[in-house]
């Protein structure tokens, strides 16, 4: 009989995103990080930032935008709201929810979006109101701070922390599936890892691609 110590190692490898249910490009970076969780030894966990905060001292937005950040302020309350009562359990549930909403079925009224997740996850729909008000803004700083001082303030969401390292992004559309998810995470911790290394970045020409 093999000794119980020659058996391979299940441990996992801690790895956490920090998102915002409005940024398309987190959703993008989030069904990847999902695909990679079947396909790697990794346990991703989810945590609040927000372009809302991100963005809160900047006056040089054009009024379209600030009007988007102001409306940011809801969707991410919630969360910490949720996640407070009930456990941070609730938070991917919740994520998934408000983001197929806003992402996949393009709706605009957040309103809506949260009362109609709130209610998909069996949560309690009184905690809709702190969409709109700062109760829990304290708790969403501190969240948005954590994430964002691991990769400096010129960047967004998403942030993803592995290995004692951190990175924004991948930013990629549409997300891969399969070995080609698995590769690109590969790719990422790869490159994440090696001192010194910054940036590799390209112009955009497609925006996301959700089916």
């Amino acid at each position: 009989m093999a000794d119980v110590n020659d058996s391979p190692s299940t441990s996992r490898t801690p790895v956490e995103m920090w998102f915002d249910p409005m940024c398309p490009w987190a959703w993008m970076t989030s069904r990847w990080l999902m695909e990679v969780e079947t396909l790697r030894e990794i346990d991703v966990t989810w945590s609040v930032m927000s372009l809302a905060v991100l963005n809160e001292h900047r006056h040089d937005l054009d009024a379209a935008y600030r009007a988007r950040m102001d409306e940011a302020w809801g969707p991410v309350r919630v969360i910490i709201a949720a996640a407070e009562a009930h456990g941070d359990s609730v938070v991917k549930p919740l994520y998934d929810a408000m983001g197929t909403r806003i992402h996949l079925r393009r709706m605009n009224d957040f309103d809506q979006v949260i009362r109609e997740s709130l209610e998909e996850v069996g949560l309690p729909a009184a905690l809709a109101k702190d969409a709109h008000h700062k109760k829990f803004d304290a708790a969403l700083h501190r969240s948005h701070k954590r994430g964002i001082s691991l990769v400096g303030t010129d960047v967004g969401t998403p942030i993803i922390a592995v290995d004692g390292v951190a990175f924004f992004g991948p930013v990629v559309t549409p997300a891969p599936k399969g070995e080609a998810a698995a590769r690109l995470w590969d790719g990422c911790v790869l490159v994440a890892g090696t001192p010194g290394f910054y940036e590799l970045k390209r112009s955009r020409t497609e925006g996301p691609i959700f089916s």
